[in-house]
């Protein structure tokens, strides 16, 4: 399978259940953040050790992003065709999202002021992917879905990837479990 189809070369590019669009467009601006951001999150996925808590739950957020990438390159014709969790963004996912923030800010003390990022590789490379998510969410905010909750998700990945990286400034970041 060749990985080059040659369709893109005109300046546009195929949508999720149809369509073209050029690629400065709005939805594909929002998801060509959304890819850096997805990049970024595996970028510090790959400072964890394997199926550790942390490491699980960056997975998790890297496929979320498909399922928000896929609602995004969708037209507003085709939102119909879009399946909650798979290829639509819920208010569970966003729930989830906020229990997560939840358990880890039960587990450290939060700073009390501005946080220099840097403490170490991994919370660096999660302050970079939050950096990213917000530029994504701004990106989003000026590409309004009727009923979608993106920019929710967004918004709220953003506050989990800063929550994720002050909790890797603690010294048993590498060594937690999946409760």
């Amino acid at each position: 399978m060749k990985i080059y189809t040659r369709g893109g070369d005109d300046g546009t590019t195929g949508l999720y259940f149809g369509g073209r669009v050029q690629k400065s467009s709005d939805p594909i601006e929002v998801n060509g953040a959304v890819d850096e951001a997805q990049a970024m999150l595996g970028w510090a996925r790959s400072l964890c050790e394997p199926q550790t808590r942390l490491n699980d739950l960056l997975i998790t957020l890297e496929r979320d992003l498909w399922v928000l990438m896929a609602e995004v390159a969708t037209l507003p014709s085709n939102r119909h065709k879009l399946t909650a969790d798979k290829s639509l963004v819920t208010t569970e996912m966003i729930a989830r999202l906020e229990r997560e923030i939840d358990a880890l800010s039960e587990e450290i003390e939060m700073p009390n002021e501005f946080v220099v990022p840097g403490e170490n590789q991994l919370s660096a490379a999660l302050d970079v992917a939050r950096t990213v998510i917000r530029r994504a969410e701004r990106i989003a905010v000026g590409y309004p879905l009727d009923g979608s909750f993106v920019v929710g998700y967004l918004n709220r990945l953003s506050d989990l990837a800063w929550t994720m990286a002050r909790w890797a400034e603690g010294p048993n970041h590498r060594t937690a479990r999946v409760h």
